[in-house]
């Protein structure tokens, strides 16, 4: 039987470790953190293409998964709904994909606390030796993600911790909020133990706003001591007054029972929106996928997906063929998909973000002003968008 050894051990690699094992591949997974991934991550998008591979690993997409909405709601900075429309959709989360897949796949199969070091392979085998690396900075050591110009903030509350007058606004809903040059989103996803029951699931918050690269970024991502991590920073060490100070900029901005709902959060965080689009994620018998190949701006709601149809491919090219043939087929596949998807990350709400730090006088006048209908339009297509970049890319193979 021949044997996968799969780097990471978060939704990408338990796609590919299970969808390998289906075709007959002996798939073990080495994961960096030394304790279980449950409970991290926070809510997502799903897209008939993620629900279809999920069905197809043996988990059956119902309405345990996740919650269903019907409607999205645009609020005012007073709170006042001006705009309402229907929609259909399911938010699910990270954690409630994650402990699905995780579950399903056998124990003895997965190892916590193995980090990559270097890979060392030959023509006929790979071995992965630990240490502190990643598969990608072997590979291609001079690729680094980049900055979009904006960072995420987000936050998540219980249903039973937000005031009952809100909930029954809200909380049923997509709601947007556009203050000038920033866009918040905000729904229901399943709860903190991946409830989906009413009166335990939680709402999740996502606030994109401008920050400066050069002051503003290394600032948020400074620590009380004054260590600046980098351009990124782990949630508990963000500062009492960066916290303070986002809470303050909510009450000014945003709609007030989104203004609430984030400032009852114990620990909002943040993620600075970067992407990547390497040449090539195949290297002799190693084969990136998910984040570790293409990373997208998240206005797709697709990175989940990316990363489901990333080992779908892999599992398929290596069906029937030689690993070294299989591979081949797998890159070809998958490197215009992840272009394709990088490009439709910078559509529409990534465009008009990232123009944010331009003077004024620069910006296009679609950069100066949300277009509330093709956003939204943007938003009812993102699956139909998906599959036609999915759709695009096999087209040119």
């Amino acid at each position: 039987m021949p044997r996968a050894l799969i780097i990471g051990g978060s939704l990408g690699g338990l796609f590919a470790a299970h969808l390998l094992r289906s075709t007959g591949w002996d798939a073990r997974v080495f994961e960096r953190n030394a304790e279980d991934l449950t409970g991290r991550g926070a809510g997502l998008s799903t897209h008939p293409q993620l629900i279809s591979i999920l069905r197809r690993i043996g988990i059956d997409f119902d309405e345990s998964m996740g919650t269903k909405i019907a409607s999205i709601l645009c609020l005012d900075r007073s709170g006042r709904v001006y705009l309402k429309t229907a929609t259909a959709r399911i938010m699910s989360s990270w954690g409630r994909l994650y402990r699905s897949l995780r579950d399903a796949f056998p124990a003895e199969r997965y190892f916590l606390g193995q980090s990559l070091q270097r890979v060392e392979q030959d023509a006929r085998e790979v071995t992965a030796v630990c240490g502190r690396s990643t598969v990608r900075d072997q590979f291609l050591p001079a690729l680094q993600p980049e900055y979009a110009g904006y960072v995420a903030w987000r936050a998540m509350l219980d249903e039973s911790d937000i005031p009952r007058d809100i909930r029954a606004e809200i909380f049923e809903h997509y709601t947007f909020c556009l203050p000038e040059g920033e866009l918040c989103l905000a729904y229901p996803v399943p709860g903190r133990n991946n409830e989906t029951q009413v009166g335990r699931r939680a709402y999740n918050i996502v606030w994109y706003r401008p920050v400066d690269p050069d002051r503003a970024l290394p600032d948020l991502c400074t620590d009380a001591q004054g260590r600046c991590h980098g351009t990124t920073i782990g949630p508990p060490l963000i500062r009492p007054d960066v916290v303070a100070a986002i809470n303050a900029s909510a009450r000014a901005l945003l709609a007030p029972q989104i203004a609430e709902i984030l400032e009852r959060t114990a620990q909002p965080f943040f993620q600075p929106i970067a992407e990547l689009a390497p040449p090539k994620i195949v290297f002799g018998r190693v084969a990136l996928l998910g984040d570790a190949a293409f990373v997208a701006r998240p206005h797709v709601g697709a990175g989940v997906t990316k990363a489901a149809l990333d080992a779908a491919s892999l599992a398929d090219a290596l069906v029937g063929n030689d690993v070294a043939a299989g591979l081949r087929r797998y890159e070809r596949e998958q490197v215009p998909f992840g272009r394709g998807v990088v490009a439709l990350g910078r559509q529409e709400e990534g465009a008009y973000l990232s123009a944010q730090l331009k003077p004024r006088e620069q910006r296009s006048a679609a950069e100066r002003a949300w277009n509330l209908e093709e956003l939204l339009r943007f938003h009812h297509l993102r699956s139909e968008k998906l599959a036609a970049v999915l759709a695009q890319s096999r087209r040119q193979l």
